[in-house]
């Protein structure tokens, strides 16, 4: 019959251990085994309706094997559960290797299965069952860890006083309500390997794991694994590198290698009365649904079913979240002070009542004169950013950008030990086929291995690391480039905004000039990373690391290092060089000698760092979560809409589970780097300008509780589901994420420093206002301050191109003979007409004494923390060792509880040795 054409019924009792266990058939054996591609072997598929399941269904009755049949995830025989899901199409020309390496699967063992797809019959899919003694096998080499004992929880001594505490503590818990984010206990499964100390499979010493049902001791996403090793070291042509998946996915011979779902995510009964149909459904229900959005996360739920990798990764992001919480907070608070003392800040009470201070004009000609009082807004708004709070809260968001990185590695740890990870050492990896093929000739003993392997050469790979460095720096000089012509676009529209006809636009020119600026920016930013991706691809391709795991550390760094360069270098010209460097009236400094440069608006250039943070922030996220989501549910709905005019709308097949599976959008190339990216980015944002916009802790808070269920309902529902891969922690993103809290101090300081007004502010207060010498400074203290902060300058000393058109008449009925400009400079008639106040050197100082102090002490604060918090909880330091104790206890009484047993069969066997020792 078919089923017997398909699978092997029975695997060899004995395998050899040897590496190169692959065998190639020869001629005869070839002959006798029927062709692979051969199309009367394939099963055509049924197009099935959901009512004639349903009638089946109804009938009663039907046996197991018989209702496995139904849901797609087993073999026609309804008793082999697929592993692995491969598919290729039948014009595809790499029959011959896809011939032997079928014949090489089943002499592993694996059993085979073929059938034709519903919709095109040219895309064959190939169904692969791993047998109890396979998954054994492969278990024991890859030291895959299995449960064997029950935990014995240790309790730590208390004292009597923490006792009396806690009792108090439960006491007082009975009249609050219960925690509303906890997950219902009863909804989630017994995963009992969280409950058990596990210890890597042995064939040897298999009674010593707790084995209820052989056919689920291995969960799926572990069946798949093994699969997938045994997959990736086999071969499809004589030679020492024709060899694995990965390569025949790269030449074509197959299209697509995926693991299955566990049926659909969706069911016509409640979770609540009837229970989760499978892993994928619950998932789906208390996870990637928008009701639980204020629920934890089902991390061990998560690890089961899609790895740990992805686990570690959703684990941290939540981590990240929660963390959020105290810094949107406290920002949330500095926002409300500036908000609440608006009416008794002094600074913004002169500039709104500053009506007889007339500021000279921002741009050449069409700029007019203009009222200091006209920026009473602006003065009020950069009050709500800029206030006495935003020192504290700088030092604050640097503190706890530390006191998150100690903390995750406490969590992490923790998550380590349950999951498993704390011994767990990767494997040693393979070398990229691209290596090879490059580096073939040349071959070196390796120390580890012991074996030949290729190896590239000291001079080699400096050329390629030197060619690689000035690529990097080739790209970011682009970047400097888009950045440097964003400066040019601000400088020519301030004069058209100013000369527009629209009283709107031509009262706030500068405001439109940065929002539009801005989002130019954001426009360039996207197109330029498109060309940043395949950029880094060739880039990393022409260093050829010499393993996967090094490729993606490499081109990981470049991607970032591109993206922050290209995100934030407008952001960095804003802070620290708009207004900077523009001279004075009557001796700008001009671009090419052609254009001037632009000036801060006259409440200052906080208010241009508030809209750029803003605005980035806001349009990168959004259009970051519409991609994420936005993109696979329209493939998935256009995929669908195909299927639906080719075969009626009238009728609603069924698919079988892998060709709904296949329907959907496969994993980024990459893996999590696009998620972890997108994160690091926003960390970013949040950590380094934090003092010039103290909601953007709120902003990032809001995203990501979007986020971690936008990217649970992306991998349960629009994605196949991905290989389960075991990792130790994030990775290379730790040490970007240590950078930049290193960063975001620095920046930090600079941005008090230079950007905002805090030190001019207090050099008048202690220094030349009204409470000068008396140590003490409040509002009052700050009387005449923008009075003191302007300069003086003679109309009559403009330059022809820039003397303006009106002449000043409509303020005061005659023409102005002295305007104000943002600046401590000498008035013109002084012996040195427009040179430095002593109090420009005073304010200098002080800024760099500022910057000295905070990076000086908030540094102190960060290590003092990171050496205060110690990597692992003392309790799970306990715990670990009192779990190596109780393991050898278990393993030793289980041996000789062994030994014990052996011997009474030989005495009633009577075959006992006299000469035994005792």
């Amino acid at each position: 019959d078919l089923i017997s054409k398909f699978s092997i019924t029975k695997t060899p009792d004995f395998y050899p251990l040897a590496k190169d266990v692959n065998i190639l058939f020869d001629e005869l054996e070839a002959v006798s085994s029927p062709c692979k591609d051969d199309d009367s072997l394939l099963h055509p598929g049924n197009l099935t309706s959901t009512s004639d399941d349903a009638s089946r269904l109804e009938a009663g009755g039907e046996t197991v094997p018989e209702r496995n049949k139904l849901n797609g995830l087993y073999f026609r025989d309804g008793k082999c559960r697929i592993d692995y899901i491969l598919v290729y199409r039948k014009s595809n020309p790499q029959i011959e290797k896809r011939e032997v390496f079928e014949r090489n699967i089943r002499a592993e063992g694996l059993q085979m299965e073929k059938e034709s797809s519903l919709i095109n019959s040219d895309i064959i899919f190939v169904k692969l069952h791993a047998p109890w003694e396979v998954l054994g096998r492969y278990a024991e080499q890859m030291n895959v860890r299995m449960p064997f004992r029950r935990k014995i929880y240790y309790l730590p001594r208390r004292y009597k006083f923490m006792s009396r505490i806690d009792k108090q503590i439960s006491r007082f818990r009975r009249w609050l309500p219960k925690k509303p984010m906890r997950l219902d206990k009863e909804t989630l499964p017994d995963l009992e390997e969280n409950d058990c100390y596990t210890a890597p499979f042995s064939q040897q010493r298999i009674h010593h794991f707790i084995i209820h049902n052989k056919e689920t001791f291995f969960n799926n996403a572990t069946r798949s694994r093994i699969v997938h090793h045994i997959l990736q070291r086999i071969k499809y042509e004589e030679g020492k590198n024709k060899i694995g998946l990965n390569r025949l996915l790269t030449n074509g011979s197959y299209e697509a290698a995926f693991p299955l779902h566990e049926g659909s995510y969706r069911s016509k009964n409640s979770i609540r009365t009837h229970g989760a149909e499978n892993h994928r459904h619950l998932l789906y229900e208390c996870w990637a649904s928008w009701g639980v959005w204020y629920k934890y996360q089902p991390l061990d739920l998560v690890r089961r079913y899609f790895g740990e990798k992805i686990g570690l990764y959703f684990a941290w992001l939540g981590w990240y979240t929660g963390m959020l919480f105290p810094a949107a907070f406290i920002g949330l608070f500095v926002f409300l002070y500036g908000v609440t003392t608006l009416d008794h800040c002094q600074v913004s009470k002169e500039v709104c009542q500053a009506t007889d201070i007339i500021m000279c004009p921002v741009c050449d000609k069409y700029c007019p004169f203009m009222r200091l009082s006209d920026s009473c807004v602006y003065a009020k708004v950069t009050h709500l950013f800029d206030n006495g709070a935003t020192v504290f809260f700088a030092v604050f968001m640097a503190v706890w950008a530390t006191v998150f990185l100690e903390f995750w590695k406490r969590r992490r740890a923790v998550i380590a030990y349950d999951w498993d990870l704390i011994d767990w050492e990767e494997e040693e990896e393979e070398i990229r086929p691209q290596f090879e093929a490059k580096y073939s000739k040349k071959e070196r003993m390796n120390p580890i291995s012991g074996k030949p392997e290729p190896y590239q050469a000291f001079t080699d790979k400096c050329s390629r690391l030197i060619v690689s460095a000035s690529g990097i720096f080739f790209m970011i000089c682009v970047v400097i480039a888009a950045v440097f012509g964003i400066v040019i676009y601000r400088v020519v529209t301030v004069s058209t905004f100013a000369a527009f006809k629209w009283a709107l636009i031509r009262n706030n020119s500068q405001v439109a000039t940065t929002g539009t600026a801005v989002c130019i920016n954001f426009c360039i930013i996207m197109l330029l990373n498109v060309l940043y991706e395949k950029v880094a691809l060739l880039l990393t391709n022409l260093e050829q690391p010499r393993t996967e795991s090094e490729w993606e550390n490499s081109f990981t760094l470049k991607m970032f290092l591109f993206q922050f360069v290209n995100l934030n270098s407008s952001t960095f010209y804003i802070a620290f060089f708009l207004g900077r460097f523009t001279g004075h009236p009557g001796a700008y400094l001009r671009l090419i000698n052609r254009w001037r440069l632009e000036e801060c608006h006259p409440s200052g250039c906080l208010i241009d760092l508030c809209m750029q943070m803003g605005i980035i922030m806001v349009l990168k996220q959004t259009w970051n979560n519409f991609m994420e989501l936005g993109y696979p549910l329209i493939q998935n709905w256009w995929t669908r809409r195909k299927v639906r005019q080719e075969h009626g709308p009238e009728r609603k097949i069924s698919f079988p589970q892998w060709e709904k599976d296949y329907n959907l959008q496969p994993m980024n190339a990459y893996g999590l780097f696009d998620e972890y990216l997108e994160m690091i980015l926003q960390f970013g944002f949040t950590t380094i300008f934090v003092a010039a916009f103290p909601l953007a802790p709120l902003l990032a808070l809001l995203n990501n509780i979007i986020e971690i269920r936008l990217d649970a309902y992306k991998f349960v529902t629009q994605w196949r589901r991905p290989l389960a891969s075991r990792a130790k922690d994030i990775g290379i993103w730790y040490g970007i994420l240590e950078g930049i809290g290193i960063l975001s101090v620095i920046t930090n300081a600079f941005v008090i420093a230079i950007t905002s007004d805090f030190i001019p502010r207090l050099v008048y207060a202690y220094k030349y206002g009204p409470c000068a010498g008396q140590g003490e400074a409040g509002q009052k203290c700050m009387v005449g301050y923008v009075n003191a902060s302007l300069s003086v300058f003679r109309i009559s000393d403009f330059e022809n191109r820039s003397e303006p058109e009106s002449d000043g008449s409509e303020f005061s009925g005659t023409p102005l003979k002295y305007c104000r400009y943002r600046d401590y400079r000498d008035p013109p008639h002084s012996l040195v007409p427009y040179g430095y106040t002593l109090q420009f050197w005073h304010v200098l100082a002080a800024r760099l004494a500022f910057i000295i102090v905070f990076e000086h002490l908030v540094f102190c604060i960060k290590h003092l923390i990171s050496y205060l918090i110690p990597d692992l909880p003392k309790d799970l330091r306990d715990r670990m060792r009192r779990e190596k104790y109780l393991i050898q206890e278990m393993m030793y009484e289980a041996e000789l509880e062994r030994l014990q047993k052996e011997r009474k069969e030989r005495k009633k066997n009577g075959k006992a040795h006299h000469n035994e020792w005792p």
